[in-house]
């Protein structure tokens, strides 16, 4: 059955089907090998993990970190010198939803017969699109990682949405747009596909409130206003 790190949602190891519970150091170990895809060095992965201390601290740290996995080490970590990583069989839920979004978005269109390309169970992709890595911690080294994570997954969720209008499913196509906009909602192209999913289903007062609602939260926090294309996509003239 092999092993599972998982981290969207929040850190959880699971080996052979079963949960485990390892030390919190243990688990910031796991899930920094995780997020990379190459080796790290020792230095580089205790450095990080370990801001405040010295070198040697920060090396003993790690050292005491690997060694709490106990019998499990050999199962989850490779050591190959001075370099760490995860073992190639160990299974991250991060890089599996990365790997299906990635194939959706390179995917043709259509499948040949003019139908949209879309996952099989659309709202369980909008959930797991929906989630966050490691909710709950406090790390510096999770910043760009979050913010990466965030960019994919709106990009992930607008193409989703337009899919869905393609073919058809405009309930699955609103709930997509919404995610997109929750997860930035002064971002005009994810507000843009939510409009274009309201206009396709004909319900033309979604869309104009929808656009009023994005219109007033865009002038409030930044002064602005929204571009022409999206004013004319609504059918309203910008004003001067």
């Amino acid at each position: 059955m092999g092993a599972q790190v998982c981290l969207m949602r929040g850190f959880e190891l699971r080996v052979d089907a079963r949960p485990v519970v390892v030390s919190q150091n243990a688990q910031r170990v796991l899930a920094f090998l995780a997020l990379r895809d190459r080796p790290q060095r020792r230095t580089t992965v205790a450095s990080a993990l370990w801001t405040d201390s010295t070198e040697d601290r920060a090396a003993a740290n790690l050292r005491t970190a690997l060694w709490k996995l106990s019998d499990l080490r050999d199962r989850l970590v490779r050591s190959a010198g001075t370099y760490l990583s995860l073992c190639p069989d160990v299974d991250v839920d991060l890089s599996r939803l990365m790997q299906r979004t990635r194939r959706l978005q390179d995917s043709a269109l259509d499948d040949g017969t003019g139908d949209a390309v879309v996952p099989a169970d659309v709202a369980a992709h909008v959930g797991e699109l929906s989630a966050d890595l490691l909710p709950d911690w406090d790390e510096d080294w999770l910043v760009f990682e979050r913010e990466r994570l965030r960019q994919y997954r709106i990009h992930a969720l607008e193409t989703l949405c337009r899919r869905l209008v393609r073919s058809g499913r405009f309930g699955d196509a609103v709930d997509a747009g919404l995610s997109a906009v929750e997860s930035e909602p002064l971002r005009e192209s994810a507000q843009r596909v939510l409009i274009e999913a309201h206009l396709a289903e004909g319900n033309v007062s979604e869309a104009r409130r929808q656009f009023d609602r994005y219109r007033t939260m865009l002038w409030d926090d930044m002064g602005l206003l929204p571009t022409v294309p999206l004013w004319t996509l609504v059918g309203v003239l910008r004003p001067e």
